[in-house]
């Protein structure tokens, strides 16, 4: 992974003049222990929060004036902290955190916070998070993610993936839209999807209904949000890219989260082990004991053989049919211009 495509993964990114801090990540070492790096030309402050939209006066000071772009910091094992770097001298702060949550028994979730989006702002921590299914959590993973004060989920798999591998996320409002797999499937059926972006061209119209209840939920309720798809990689990876375009994010950073994916996944807990008898009679069951197998069963990157991401398929889909991404949001997810600029007021800081 390169030192850019890290810092994404763990942090951020933010574009800054040069007296200014630029970069900052948080990633954790071991079970209690996060490290918190950051790149300055002046020593910064580093104020520690459970919330993560606390304001400096409601921070812990971990460390003052510290000059030497790093710091450990302890933190029980399974609770989240935020952190924010107060620049000496300017006032300059910036709010990072951990990417991923280190649950015992999930895949690929994650939080879509700190990425630079409209007017030089940042995409506001601990609201919005992606994930892969979660039908094996632990005790411990449902009490670590109880304390996000989820509001919703919103579940991205078809009918026949949600009877497969039912959440374990609790005491949270579930949504859905039903569809069957079929619905998923290009031209070619499974060997079209294994062969690169086709599928993703039919995402525009397979989840425009998502993405309303997507947009429904976050401009018209409290509290956080989770989405999540089997893998959290495709489906969860073109609502992910419509939330973080809508928000002004540029593309190069949506198309990086995006990526990220290969490196977060484990998808020995995003399906149960598969009873044979019901694959035997299940053509979808059938399919995801497939990709059980030690063969399938690790990640690829999600590119065609010339490097090209899948989601370019998505993209050039919506620009070919819609003309902009912010025209096919407001046609096909009621995303006007004004909701659009209330969602922005809402989730950038």
């Amino acid at each position: 992974m390169t030192k850019q495509l890290a810092l994404i993964a763990l942090g951020l990114v933010a574009a800054a003049p040069a007296h200014a801090l630029t970069e900052a990540s948080v990633e954790r070492i071991d079970a209690e222990t996060l490290v918190v790096r950051w790149t300055a030309k002046r020593p910064v402050d580093v104020l520690v929060s459970e919330a993560p939209d606390a304001a400096a006066r409601a921070a812990t000071l971990a460390s003052a004036a510290d000059g030497d772009g790093e710091h450990r910091l302890g933190v029980p094992a399974g609770q989240r902290r935020y952190v924010l770097l107060r620049e000496r001298g300017t006032g300059k702060t910036l709010r990072v955190a951990e990417r991923l949550l280190p649950l015992e028994a999930g895949s690929n979730f994650r939080d879509i916070g700190g990425y630079q989006g409209a007017g030089g702002k940042h995409v506001r921590w601990g609201l919005i998070y992606r994930s892969g299914g979660q039908p094996l959590l632990t005790a411990a993973d449902q009490a670590q993610i109880a304390r996000l004060r989820l509001a919703n989920l919103v579940d991205l798999r078809s009918a026949e993936e949600r009877r497969l591998a039912p959440t374990r996320i609790e005491q949270v409002r579930y949504n859905a839209v039903g569809y069957s797999m079929a619905a998923l499937m290009p031209a070619g059926g499974v060997a079209a999807v294994r062969n690169g972006s086709a599928i993703y061209r039919g995402f525009p119209t397979l989840l425009a209904p998502h993405l309303r209840l997507v947009f429904d939920r976050v401009l018209n309720e409290r509290g956080a949000l989770a989405y999540n798809c089997s893998a959290g990689q495709d489906r969860t990876g073109f609502v992910t890219a419509m939330i973080l375009s809508a928000l002004g994010v540029p593309r190069a950073t949506i198309m990086a989260d995006y990526q990220l994916s290969t490196q977060l996944r484990r998808p020995q807990f995003e399906m149960p082990r598969l009873d044979p008898a019901v694959v035997a009679n299940d053509p979808v069951a059938r399919m995801f004991a497939g990709y059980q197998t030690p063969q399938a069963a690790a990640p690829t990157p999600l590119v065609e053989a010339d490097g090209t991401p899948f989601l370019a398929g998505a993209f050039a889909e919506i620009e070919a049919r819609y003309g902009t991404v912010e025209a096919y949001l407001e046609r096909e997810a009621g995303l006007t211009p004004a909701r659009r600029k209330a969602l922005q007021a809402a989730y950038l800081e």
